[in-house]
């Protein structure tokens, strides 16, 4: 079992470019296995980056398949704590992580310990897994926002239930961990800064960008 992981998490990392440079923009710092793109604005974790690539993936085909905009999609790991970047950025055709920031949880998935749980159904104020399509943008009780439209059952209440993407200042710009970030009432928020960088991806995008809440 421990070859068998072994193999598969190398495979990974050469499917990835980054063993031997390739053509991704990631590198590793072999002494802490820690992941970051070129210009080291967004690094993550081994195990971390595992579970991305498997989601990554995934993703490839499901935007293809569904005329969703195949060069980026963003990407939220719940496993993370809110104190640590978790929301991903990441260009499908050259398989690079561009970006990484702060993103809250919806208070209704607090547990008081540090497992979250998720909910689809009203008034929940929880963080609903699955894939969302980013929507049009439109200016809300925080500014600037964009609508999300769940595309699986975990998630199908999203426009109902008002989950949006946008920011909000309890969302302080870099890291904060060990301590934590606000929590939300559903919406993944993020800080101003980091919309305005998100901005220009689903902006430029010519087709909808995907979003994938996963744990």
């Amino acid at each position: 079992m421990a070859y068998k992981t072994l193999f598969i998490s190398y495979t990974l990392l050469l499917s990835f470019g980054l063993m031997f440079g390739g053509n991704s923009t990631l590198k590793i710092d072999t002494e802490s296995n820690i992941f970051s793109n070129k210009d080291n604005t967004a690094y993550i974790n081994t195990k971390t980056f595992l579970r991305l690539a498997e989601k990554v993936e995934e993703a490839k085909n499901y935007v293809a398949e569904r005329g969703y905009d195949e060069q980026y999609c963003f990407l939220i790991d719940m496993r993370l704590p809110s104190g640590k970047n978790r929301f991903f950025v990441y260009n499908l055709r050259s398989d690079s992580l561009e970006a990484a920031g702060l993103v809250s949880h919806g208070i209704g998935s607090e547990t008081g310990t540090d497992e979250l749980k998720f909910s689809n159904t009203l008034n929940s104020k929880s963080t609903s897994l699955g894939k969302y399509r980013i929507g049009k943008s439109y200016s809300g009780n925080f500014g600037l926002a964009y609508k999300l439209y769940g595309l699986d059952r975990t998630n199908n209440n999203a426009f109902e239930r008002a989950v949006v993407l946008h920011s909000y200042a309890g969302v302080p710009k870099n890291e904060v961990w060990p301590s934590l970030i606000s929590t939300s009432e559903g919406c993944p928020t993020v800080s101003h800064d980091f919309l305005v960088k998100l901005k220009t991806y689903i902006d430029e995008a010519a087709h909808p960008i995907m979003l994938w809440i996963y744990y």
